[in-house]
C-alpha cells in the first residue's frame, strides 16, 4: 500500500540522488565543468578571500648586497549572498490514491513528475549561468492585447510564470503565464488582461527579480561593483571584452586567447558560444583540416579548437563567444540539492484548502569567478 510516508521515503532515497547527479553533471556542460564546494560559506553569505597580483619580494641582487624586501600579498574579499534555488512538484490526492495499490503505477506517477522537475530545473540553471542575476529574461518593445514583442525569446518557454516590471522597477503585472512563444517574430503571449504602455518593461521569472545566480552576464557587465568589490579601483576585476569581432578566423580567435595568457597568465580551457558562432568556427577550421571533437564529463561532445573544447549553448547571446578558464569558477553552496522537510520530517505536504500534495527541492548557492581578468567575451561575430 502506497502512502505519503512511503512516497517520502522514495523521494529521499531513490529520486534525490538521481536528481542531484543529473542537475550537477548533466544539466549543462559549463556547469559540469565548475567545481562545487561548501567552503567559504558563512551563514547566508559566501565570503571568499582571493589573491591577485604577485609577491613583490623577488629580485636579482649582488653577492653581498641586501636581500629583496618582502611585500604583503594583495588580497580582496568577495562577499555575495547565497541564492535560493527552488523546484516544486505537485501531486493530486486523486492521482496518489489511484496509484496507491500499484507500485508500478506509483513509480510512473513520480517518474513523470521528476522528469518535468529535472527538465525545468536544468533549463533555468542553464539560463542563469548566462544571466546577470537580475532575473530579467526579456524586455518588451511593443504590445497589443495579450501579445508582446520582446528583444529576445531565447530565455522564454511556454508554461513559464513571469512577472512584468515597469521602467521604474515596480511590478506592473505578476503571476502571468507564458501561453505562446513565436520565436520568428520575437513575440510572446501572456495570460491575463492587457498591460498598458508596456514599452521598455522587463519580464522576469516569477518572484526572482534580483535573486538569481551571478552569471556571465554580471561578470562581463559594466557594473560598478562585483561581489562587493569596486571595479574602478581594481582593474583585475575587469574581463577582456572584444566587440565587433566580425568574421571568425583561427588567427583572430587565437590572438584573443594569447592576449588572455599575456595579460593575466590565464589558460583558456573552455569555450562556449552561440550555435551560429560554432558553425562559423567549424567552417573556418574545416577549410584547413578535419574537425576534431572532445568527449566531456556528463556525456557532452564538443568541437576542439587547438585542444580547447567549444560548446554551443542555447542561452548564449547571438554572435557571442566566451573564452573561460573554468578553474577560476566555483559554485559555493550550503549543501547539495535537498528536499525541504517539515518539523515532522515529511516531504510531501498538503496545500491548504486543496486536495493536492507538494514537495520542494532546494539548493542554496552562488557562482563566483575568482579572476574576472582571466576571462574574455567576444561579441559581434558574424554567424554562419
Amino acid at each position: 500500500m502506497i502512502t505519503t510516508a512511503s512516497a517520502d521515503n522514495v523521494l529521499k532515497s531513490y529520486y534525490l540522488p538521481a536528481i542531484t547527479d543529473q542537475l550537477d553533471k548533466s544539466a549543462n556542460p559549463f556547469l559540469a565543468r565548475i567545481k562545487q564546494t561548501t567552503s567559504d560559506v558563512w551563514g547566508k553569505d559566501v565570503r571568499k578571500i582571493v589573491r591577485f597580483g604577485v609577491n613583490g619580494g623577488i629580485a636579482a641582487g649582488s653577492e653581498t648586497g641586501a636581500l629583496p624586501t618582502a611585500s604583503e600579498g594583495r588580497y580582496a574579499q568577495f562577499v555575495a549572498p547565497l541564492k535560493n534555488l527552488f523546484g516544486v512538484i505537485e501531486i493530486s490526492d486523486k492521482a496518489l490514491r489511484a496509484s496507491a495499490n500499484g507500485e508500478g503505477a506509483f513509480v510512473d506517477l513520480l517518474s513523470s513528475e521528476m522528469e518535468d522537475l529535472v527538465n525545468c530545473s536544468s533549463y533555468n540553471l542553464g539560463r542563469m549561468l548566462f544571466g546577470d542575476g537580475s532575473g530579467t529574461i526579456a524586455t518588451i518593445k511593443s504590445g497589443s492585447g495579450k501579445n508582446y514583442t520582446v528583444d529576445t525569446t531565447k530565455n522564454i518557454a511556454e508554461g513559464m510564470i513571469v512577472d512584468v516590471y515597469n521602467t521604474g522597477g515596480s511590478g506592473a503585472a505578476t503571476g502571468r503565464v507564458v501561453d505562446a512563444v513565436d520565436r520568428e517574430k520575437n513575440m510572446i503571449t501572456l495570460s491575463g488582461s492587457a498591460i498598458s504602455t508596456p514599452e521598455g518593461y522587463t519580464v522576469c521569472i516569477q518572484r526572482s527579480k534580483g535573486l538569481e545566480l551571478t552569471g556571465l552576464g554580471a561578470i562581463f557587465s559594466e557594473s560598478e561593483t562585483l561581489y562587493g568589490v569596486v571595479r574602478a579601483d581594481n582593474p583585475w576585476m575587469k574581463p577582456v571584452v572584444k566587440n565587433e569581432f566580425g568574421e571568425m578566423t583561427e588567427l583572430k580567435l587565437q590572438t584573443v586567447i594569447d592576449e588572455l595568457e599575456a595579460r593575466a597568465g590565464s589558460h583558456v580551457n573552455f569555450i562556449v558560444c552561440s550555435w551560429g558562432v560554432r558553425r562559423a568556427l567549424a567552417s573556418a577550421l574545416s577549410a584547413m583540416r578535419s574537425l576534431d571533437t572532445i568527449e566531456l564529463d556528463g556525456g557532452f561532445k564538443a568541437l576542439s579548437f587547438n585542444g580547447i573544447p567549444v560548446i554551443a549553448d542555447r542561452f548564449c547571446p547571438d554572435g557571442t563567444m566566451f573564452l573561460l578558464n573554468t578553474d577560476d569558477f566555483a559554485l559555493h553552496q550550503l549543501g547539495d540539492w535537498q528536499w525541504i522537510e517539515g518539523e515532522d520530517g515529511k516531504i510531501l505536504k498538503q496545500i491548504a484548502d486543496k486536495a493536492v500534495y507538494t514537495a520542494t527541492l532546494v539548493k542554496y548557492a552562488e557562482l563566483l569567478c575568482y579572476r574576472p581578468c582571466g576571462q574574455a567575451k567576444i561579441s559581434g561575430i558574424t554567424e554562419a
